[in-house]
């Protein structure tokens, strides 16, 4: 039986540039926690499909998990422009409140 991942795999082989299924894996890899491949997967869907938006809330939380917390914020900010370039009102409060979230925890370790 094959895993959630080949299978994923198989459909990209058929449409490489379907921006749902590259997402789906990005999440499957952190769902494995296999982080630097889901990274990289999140990173190069924003670059083929900027506007994937829900992207930019699943890496920048990777990020977070990994205590990176300087990129997360990148990456929230860059989500937000994007949000409300595109009108998409749930994503952009989504993004906001998750960065909100993050900048107030940096203040609290100072």
């Amino acid at each position: 039986m094959k895993s959630r991942i080949e299978q994923l795999q198989e459909f990209l082989n058929e449409d490489s540039n379907d921006s749902f299924l590259r997402y789906a894996l990005a999440l499957e890899y952190v769902r494995v926690e296999k982080n630097d491949t889901a990274r990289d997967c999140f990173l190069k869907l924003i670059k083929d499909d900027e506007n994937y938006i829900a992207t930019y809330y699943q890496l920048g939380k990777l990020y977070e998990s990994l205590n990176d917390t300087e990129k997360a914020g990148e990456i929230y900010k860059k989500g937000i422009k994007i949000a409300q370039k595109s009108e998409n009102k749930k994503t952009l409060l989504e993004l906001q409140e998750a960065y909100n979230m993050l900048t107030e925890i940096d203040e609290d370790d100072f």
